[in-house]
């Protein structure tokens, strides 16, 4: 099967089912035949709640949606029609395929006519005969839609393996070889039967499905299998203990025989393996008919344990049985703080003074989560839960400590942490806080935008062990230097550390070690912190230390030999190597609505759909592509544990308008002149009634850089003005600049949450405003190329494909590889007087306060594509900062990190 093609869904995002796919979840609520509650909504054209269910059933993970109107008082085609029609407009889930399901032909055909996307017909059979079986094939090929095919035939019901088997390949062969269906599309469906019935023909019922599935997977290439799972334990209705352990065991031998997908409510499964051993026995007994009394054991055996599932209080009592130490120990460890008080308390009565509760029972803790953390077995979202129930001891202890005369807590050491002058980013250095804190060093975090001599002075009152610097945009890699250098000035004898997303152990060896007599490490990330701070404070650290220099030294000059083993060209040839394009054969369009537009509170909850969960787990150091992380073998559980908690607080976000959306752009008549500037016209009246501004701007120029590097013969040297059309073409071009943000409210949850020495959601919501700001830039990317400039209006991208950027044009940002110049943003913000009109301001430093915000250009070229400029020549900047009318020194600052040596 190794040359067929995937099954490939879709609603608003595809569904692609590979080998490496799980079990595909289709919903079953949204049923009449399956769901009493649905069939009365839909008969009482309750449409908004019977939506909800649909939601529900999304939510809560259905990754294909069941839609049946299969009921003698309903008017079936009217019913599908408007259900489905109601679900195009709810993107929330739209974004799932639909699976049409009926045994009406007229039905399945009213919903292919208005159904979103590729979507799965359930069912047709041969039971009418071939040539009704080809005409409904053809027209669902037609629909473009993938099709369940039941094993059933003229002759009835396929009830054995033979059967099922034999009605299959026919089926196949039919659609494969005359319709000319295509192999990926076809699923079958060997028919689920009831078991422990007490009839001996169906005892094979459950065993003749799975050899009949193995069956089809071998010998029929490319195809998928399914099922409706719940008919396995209809003879169990009522006893929910039961059902649920045979919906587990059933889907466990069924997938391992190969059933891809199946319709299964998630809440009547039990987890295999929690299953009770000797439930398992019974009901596999069953299954695999490995027993003649198999049925009169489990039946027997169903009495005694119906109603006796244990739920979640059972469970928290058995732990809560354990000795103190070991609950307030599994407490810190899974992040459970619904007991710490009375646990702390407790263990206060227990001792002398109230300090050793902490460095007693929550220190022998904490040290069972540092080494959990340490040997792989805990993550750092886990880490962050137990901060959390440590602050709420801490604080429950806190004012019997300050009683305590006699009671001083022992430190592990002084950290001093800051995000440095002008930037505003500070989710990493939280999250190195918190992870320090767990560890027991007492940490002093002075926030964002810190000026170098409140460091130092912070650091000299608080008589510090180490600080620690973090920074994300480029102009705080300088500032970094500037506190190395005072540090050095004042004759400090401490380490320094070095974090951030701009940060690098080159920028650390190079530009910063150099200035300081004591240590400099770069710390990648934040698991790194407990370690590197742990080997610079222990009592024989010298040689620690020394070795960091070396390393440091060495990487340095390495790091520098290999600058100098580059070639560059002058600017000059440069500009003639500039990437070419025919403007004589370009497709330019001119935008639908030139000026600016401005969107002052924007519905928040419709960026969902838009949302890069990748960079989400990234940082909180879980490395792997979304949705694959969630299923990792070694984050898999701890990704979608903290996936589940950050939905959690999404969806809040969205019902109580917690955080606030607003954006500005502009599109406007430009052309390229003197090879690298962009000038471009802003005499235009203000498009947006509701956010007026002056009509007339005259002419702007965006500045950009080239790249300089020695290339082969035929490779240019790209600019982002090679683009736009030269002005001496006489074409008239266009290009687009923007600012949104979704941060208006954060900082405020965060020191709510912080209030309640709840660190994991104060962190969780700063993350999420990030990618909720990317999630936006992507969603007003795509209305500028559909609808306002409307150069690609009938582009259809995934959300996959968005985030891929499979789209035309792009969408560079000043401080990032194409543009690494921050003064791009003045401009940006002059011509649209973002901070008046949105309120989004830059720190003197170029960084964009609130954090949660992105600003960038539109480039609408086929041809226009992203690329990192690397390093320049003396010339270019020479170049650059007369066209700045700036001196050199100033220039530099904001492209240090590109200058060749």
């Amino acid at each position: 099967m190794s040359n067929c093609n995937y099954l490939t869904l879709s609603g608003l995002e595809p569904l692609v089912v590979t080998p490496e796919s799980n079990f595909i979840n289709v919903g079953e609520r949204t049923n009449v035949t399956g769901s009493r509650k649905f069939l009365r909504l839909i008969q009482e054209e309750n449409f908004s709640e019977a939506l909800d269910i649909a939601r529900h059933q999304v939510e809560g993970g259905a990754q294909i949606l069941d839609v049946n109107m299969d009921e003698g008082m309903l008017d079936g085609v009217q019913a599908m029609t408007t259900f489905l029609n109601l679900i195009a407009s709810e993107p929330d889930i739209a974004r799932i395929p639909i699976m049409i399901d009926s045994s009406k032909w007229e039905i399945i055909e009213a919903g292919l006519r208005v159904v979103q996307g590729k979507c799965v017909v359930n069912s047709i059979s041969l039971k009418e005969g071939e040539a009704e079986f080809i005409r409904q094939a053809k027209l669902i090929k037609r629909y473009g839609a993938a099709v369940i095919v039941m094993a059933f035939d003229e002759q009835g019901q396929a009830d054995n393996y033979e059967r099922r088997i034999e009605i299959c390949e026919r089926s196949y062969n039919i659609l494969v070889d005359i319709v000319r269906f295509s192999p990926e599309d076809i699923i079958f469906d060997p028919n689920i039967f009831p078991v422990a019935t007490g009839m001996e023909e169906h005892r094979k019922n459950a065993i003749d499905f799975f050899k009949a599935t193995q069956w089809i997977r071998e010998n029929l290439p490319c195809v998928n299998v399914s099922g409706g799972v719940s008919n396995v334990s209809f003879s169990f209705r009522g006893n929910d203990t039961v059902r649920e352990a045979m919906h587990s065991a059933f889907l466990y031998h069924a997938i391992k025989h190969g059933m891809t997908m199946g319709i299964v409510n998630p809440a009547m499964l039990e987890v295999y393996d929690e299953i009770p051993k000797d439930l398992l026995e019974h009901v596999e007994d069953v299954l695999l008919d490995r027993r003649d009394d198999a049925t009169e054991r489990l039946l027997e055996f169903a009495e005694k344990v119906k109603g006796q599932k244990k739920d979640d209080n059972t469970k928290v009592q058995e732990w809560r049985q354990e000795p103190l130490q070991e609950r307030i120990t599994h407490a810190l460890v899974k992040g459970i703080d619904a007991f710490i008080v009375d646990d702390v308390e407790e263990a206060r009565q227990s001792v002398a003074r109230p300090i050793e509760v902490i460095e007693g029972h929550l220190m022998k803790g904490m040290n069972v989560v540092g080494d959990l953390f340490g040997s792989g077995k805990m993550f750092l979202p886990q880490v962050v839960k137990s901060a959390r129930v440590m602050k709420k001891a801490v604080a429950y202890l806190q004012p019997f400590i300050e009683k305590d005369k006699d009671s001083t807590a022992k430190s592990a050491g002084r950290i001093l942490l800051a995000t440095v002058k002008g930037d505003v980013h500070d989710i990493g250095k939280n999250i190195v806080s918190v992870v320090l804190g767990c560890n027991n060093y007492d940490i002093i975090d002075l926030g964002v935008m810190v000026p170098p001599e409140k460091i130092i002075q912070t650091a000299i009152e608080e008589n510090v062990d180490v600080i620690g610097l973090s920074g994300l945009i480029t102009p705080s890699l300088d500032e970094m230097v500037y506190v190395s250098k005072a540090m050095e000035e004042k004759g400090f004898h401490i380490p320094l550390m070095i974090g951030g997303a701009t940060t690098s152990r080159a920028h650390s060896a190079v530009k910063i070690a150099p200035n300081y007599s004591n240590t400099v490490v770069h710390v990648n990330d934040a698991s790194r912190a407990v370690t590197v701070v742990g080997n610079l404070l222990q009592k024989d650290n010298r040689v620690y230390k020394e070795q960091i220099r070396e390393e440091y030294e060495n990487f340095r000059e390495q790091f520098l030999g290999r600058s100098k083993q580059k070639e560059y060209v002058t600017l000059e040839e440069a500009r003639k190597r500039k990437f070419q394009i025919n403007w004589e054969r370009a497709d330019i369009i001119k935008p639908n609505q030139l000026g600016i537009q401005v969107l002052q509170d924007f519905n928040i909850s419709i960026l969902e759909d838009y949302i890069d969960w990748t960079p989400f787990f990234r940082s909180w150091d879980l490395h792997g592509k979304y949705p694959d992380i969630l299923t990792d073998q070694v984050v898999g559980n701890q990704a979608s544990e903290l996936f589940n908690d950050a939905q959690k607080l999404l969806q809040k976000i969205f019902k109580e308008k917690l955080l606030k959306a607003k954006a500005v752009f502009g599109l406007f008549p430009a052309n390229t002149i003197n090879v690298d500037d962009i000038e471009f016209s802003t005499a235009l009246k203000q498009t947006n009634e509701l956010s007026p501004r002056a009509e007339s701007r005259g002419l702007t120029k965006f500045l950009t850089l080239r790249q300089q590097l020695k290339k082969r013969e035929g490779v240019p040297n790209f600019a982002l003005a090679d683009f736009i059309a030269p002005k001496d073409t006489g074409i008239q071009d266009y290009i687009g600049c923007f600012c949104a943000t979704t941060g208006f409210g954060t900082d405020e949850i965060a020191k709510e949450f912080e209030a309640n020495h709840d660190d994991y959601n104060a962190i969780m919501i700063k993350a999420l405003a990030d990618r909720l700001a990317e999630a936006f830039a992507e969603y007003l990317h795509e209305q500028v190329r559909k609808k306002f400039w409307g150069y690609a209006a009938e582009e259809n991208l995934s959300n996959d494909q968005l985030i891929s950027e499979h789209y035309k044009g792009i969408r560079p940002a000043p401080g990032y590889p194409a543009c690494p110049d921050h003064l791009e943003k003045k401009t940006i913000w002059d011509v649209l007087n973002v901070e008046e009109t949105i309120g989004v301001k830059l720190t003197e430093s170029l960084a964009m306060w609130p954090a949660a915000s992105v600003s960038g250009y539109y480039f609408g070229n086929k041809e226009a594509k992203y690329f990192g400029l690397g390093k320049i020549t003396n010339d270019q900047l020479e170049d650059y900062a007369k066209r700045r009318q700036l001196s050199k020194e100033v220039a530099e600052k904001w492209l240090s990190p590109n200058l060749v040596e």
